[in-house]
């Protein structure tokens, strides 16, 4: 056990792993939907990616409960970005674009969002999360092997940035003559 975790409780400990599980679940969805998991049909690989954003919110409300339990004014602290510790603004940005990403998911249909206006928004909150959750991970100390999460990091922002050059979400695509 790291020392840095010695004199912390079950729920903290599970609250952390909960940060790590979801990190971890940052890698997974750009492979999905970039369609680089072999195997995997375009509408499975598209299903298991909204599965798998499922399973990610569920995992950062682990995260942050746990934190609350532990600690509820140092959450409280965070979600008014009045923190001392300047890893605490990056989850709570990434926690957000998480939620933010997942509404607009479950709405898309009932909003009429279009699907330029789709792939933009949602991107654009992909890489929102993707960004705070790598600065949020790196600037902690004690949860994660420091080799490992900076791996582990360096792999979601590649994976991340993948996608969207082969994808060129950004790019107007033009009507089929």
């Amino acid at each position: 056990m790291s020392p840095l975790l010695a004199w912390r409780g079950p729920v903290y400990i599970v609250a952390g792993l909960a940060g790590v599980v979801a990190l971890g679940l940052l890698l997974i969805q750009p492979v999905l939907i970039g369609g680089y998991l072999p195997g995997l049909s375009p509408y499975r690989s598209r299903y298991v990616h909204r599965c798998i954003g499922g399973l990610l919110v569920a995992a950062v409300v682990i995260h942050v409960g746990g934190l609350w339990i532990t600690s509820p004014p140092d959450v409280i602290d965070a979600l008014l970005f009045a923190s001392p510790t300047p890893f605490s603004d990056w989850g709570v940005i990434a926690m957000w674009a998480v939620f933010a990403a997942a509404l607009l998911a479950a709405l898309r249909r009932r909003l009429r969002v279009s699907p330029r206006a789709w792939r933009i928004g949602h991107t654009f909150l992909a890489v929102v999360i993707v960004v705070g959750t790598v600065v949020h991970a790196l600037l902690i100390e004690g949860t994660m092997e420091t080799m490992s999460k900076v791996g582990l990091c360096i792999l979601v922002v590649a994976a991340t940035a993948k996608v969207m050059i082969d994808l060129r979400v950004w790019v107007r695509k033009s009507p089929s003559r």
